[in-house]
């Protein structure tokens, strides 16, 4: 049966692929130059924040109020804020805390523990961020650019190619706006008090490498102690990319103990061309190594994202080789994690047969490879990123 099953190739459906002059998918690293959104309080250091205190003429630690209110109580209305001084309250808030987030459409699934959420920026750019409830965790998958560079054919975001980066207050943003559903309520019945997100995936619109900088400045936002952050784990952040082996080297160095997710998709290097254009500029092996690098640098354990594709990359050999090329890197270091495709009816991108699926994950196993065939979440509401900002756009 293996050898009888058809080889689907790569191919953008319902929209052209951008290409560049050697005809190969166009990769667009550099942010394109556009009005910047206003600077938040979330974008400063603290040390920053008191200094903008001092020059307005107000108390350094006026900054740490206005800290806790954001980073502790997930609010920037001034009303709430009683421990400011009522007169200059309003100014004071509205320049520190500037709204960056305009909600256009919210989407929730039946059960109520996934809601996604549709954000208009200052500009205008669509963004998306998920909000799923799990037993003991809440997870917010969060983007970090308005589309996206990587021009993938099976992605959603990558259509409209990169808008711009997001700021780092726009990221830290989606963490606060989501806790504060939660405190209202809104994701369902609360399991105790002061339910909060606590695992954060940087898997929404965008390829978080490329927008290095102020995505670690946001994971520092992030990690820091409340009230200068959210006080969340550092190793209940994950960091995914597409294979920017540069970035993954200084990621490494970073110290900070994120969970890194090299999202491969297919360990050979004549499909993974077409399947992850950046593949034509760092190699499978090239991305594999840098991710092995990871996991001495800093003891955490890698996870490899897989989607299951109907007839694409699904095959059994694809398995074994991916096995052998984990194995060829040592023991212990990394962790797979094969994921259906959200299922698009009449497209080549759809998922597995379920027993092609168990053949892959048991392969893998076989071979002594830890691997978790992944939970999806919200196919009724446009659960895979980019689809909602797709159809408002």
């Amino acid at each position: 049966m293996e050898n009888s099953r058809p080889q689907v190739r790569p191919t953008a459906e319902g929209w052209t692929q951008k290409l560049g002059p050697d005809g190969r998918p166009s990769l667009q690293f550099a942010s394109p130059k556009r009005g910047k959104p206003p600077v938040h309080l979330a974008d400063l250091t603290v040390e920053q924040r008191r200094e903008r205190m001092t020059e307005l003429g107000l108390p350094a630690f006026r900054a740490a109020q206005l800290s806790t209110h954001y980073f502790t109580h997930y609010t920037a209305d001034p009303a709430q804020m009683t421990d400011l001084p009522a007169a200059g309250r309003e100014e004071l808030v509205a320049g520190m805390l500037p709204p960056l987030l305009t909600e256009v459409r919210r989407l929730a699934t039946d059960k109520g523990d996934t809601i996604k959420f549709l954000w208009k920026l200052h500009d205008g750019a669509l963004v998306e961020s998920v909000l799923m409830r799990y037993p003991g965790r809440i997870t917010l998958c969060v983007s970090s650019q308005a589309g996206c560079g990587m021009n993938c054919p099976f992605c959603a975001t990558g259509q409209a190619g990169l808008t711009r980066n997001m700021s780092t207050a726009e990221i830290v943003d989606q963490v606060v706006r989501a806790n504060r559903a939660i405190a209202e309520g809104e994701l369902g019945a609360p399991e105790h008090d002061n339910e909060r997100v606590t695992n954060i995936v940087f898997m929404g619109m965008g390829e978080p490498l490329a927008n290095y900088a102020r995505v670690m400045d946001a994971v520092r936002t992030m990690v820091a102690p409340q009230p200068d952050g959210l006080g969340m784990s550092a190793r209940h952040i994950t960091v995914s990319t597409v294979g920017l082996v540069p970035a993954i080297q200084k990621l490494a160095n970073e110290k900070i103990p994120v969970t890194f997710a090299l999202s491969l998709h297919a360990p050979d290097d004549e499909l993974r061309d077409e399947l992850i254009p950046v593949n034509s500029r760092w190699k499978v092996d090239e991305a594999l190594d840098a991710a092995r690098a990871y996991f001495e640098a800093t003891g955490r354990r890698v996870s490899i994202e897989y989607a299951l594709i109907k007839d694409m990359n699904d095959h059994a050999w694809r398995a074994d080789l991916l096995a052998a090329k984990l194995n060829e890197r040592g023991r212990g270091w990394v962790h797979v994690n094969p994921i259906p495709l959200n299922p698009t009816p009449g497209s080549i991108w759809t998922s597995s047969e379920p027993a092609v699926m168990r053949e892959f994950v048991r392969r893998l196993e076989e071979a002594g490879i830890p691997t978790t065939l992944r939970d999806t979440r919200g196919k009724e509401i446009d659960g895979a990123c980019g689809q909602l900002a797709a159809a408002d756009a």
